[in-house]
């Protein structure tokens, strides 16, 4: 009997404990709804950033990696990266240098001084077609030394700078393009100042005497008038003016008529 009664109350305690309200765990409450939340979040696998990819960050990459190349260049200068004055301080001395559009679209271009006050450029800027090439000349006063040192052992300071900005076509060449369009304006090169010895024949020395005197060719062909297109030359001096020879005509004609009329 008491083996019996022992049996019978352990399993009223079973049947009272099964008969509880479950209570998960707080493990279980975690699982459960981490588990929905899974169900419920969005799903990005069918949408355009599937691959985990920004747009954002793209541009931005390729925007830095294209900053990263090298600018290409429109223009071919000459000499490339320096400008060569005669040393002669207490005086204005010029240079030189040669400016082709290498590019196939016209092209305005414009220099750039540290010094504007003791140095200028002519022209000072210009609108190039393409293939088209130009000889600019620089001026600069050549300031006398201290301590009777030589210039041309020391490197000046004073530097230029080439713009240039790629236009539609043929125009009138304005400054206020490179203002206007600064977004476009691109760097083409900075120019260091060298002084050569004038009495000295080098060939830097010898180069820059050839550009000068094309330059100044440049200048005196520029300050021609443009030819007019009124007489025709037909073989070797005979000159035809049409407008002469209409009036000639009617004239003749006119005497002509008054013979007969008398």
């Amino acid at each position: 009997m008491a083996i019996a009664d022992q049996k019978s109350s352990s399993d009223g305690k079973v049947w009272g404990f099964l008969k509880r309200p479950f209570r998960p765990s707080g493990n279980t409450t975690v699982t459960t709804s981490s588990t929905s939340s899974s169900h419920n979040a969005p799903q990005h696998s069918n949408g355009p950033q599937g691959d985990g990819s920004n747009p954002q960050t793209t541009n931005s990459v390729s925007s830095v990696a294209r900053s990263l190349l090298p600018t290409r260049r429109r223009l071919k200068l000459d000499p490339h990266n320096k400008l060569y004055f005669p040393c002669e301080p207490g005086k204005q001395v010029r240079s030189a240098i040669r400016i082709k559009n290498t590019s196939k679209s016209y092209v305005a271009f414009k220099f750039q001084t540290t010094a504007p006050k003791s140095c200028f450029m002519r022209p000072p800027g210009a609108i190039l077609s393409p293939g088209e090439s130009i000889i600019a000349t620089v001026f600069k006063f050549v300031e006398v030394p201290e301590n009777n040192e030589k210039l041309v052992d020391q490197k000046s300071r004073v530097k230029f700078k080439i713009m240039s900005l790629k236009v539609k076509g043929a125009m009138d060449y304005v400054p206020e393009l490179f203002d206007e369009l600064k977004d476009q304006v691109a760097m083409e090169q900075i120019l260091r100042v060298v002084f050569l010895d004038p009495e000295r024949s080098t060939p830097a020395m010898e180069k820059l005497k050839r550009q000068l005197a094309d330059a100044d060719a440049a200048l005196e062909e520029r300050k021609k008038p443009p030819e007019d297109a009124g007489p025709k030359i037909i073989g070797e001096g005979l000159v035809i003016d049409e407008w002469k020879e209409r009036r000639e005509r009617y004239l003749a004609r006119q005497q002509v008529e008054g013979v007969d009329s008398a």
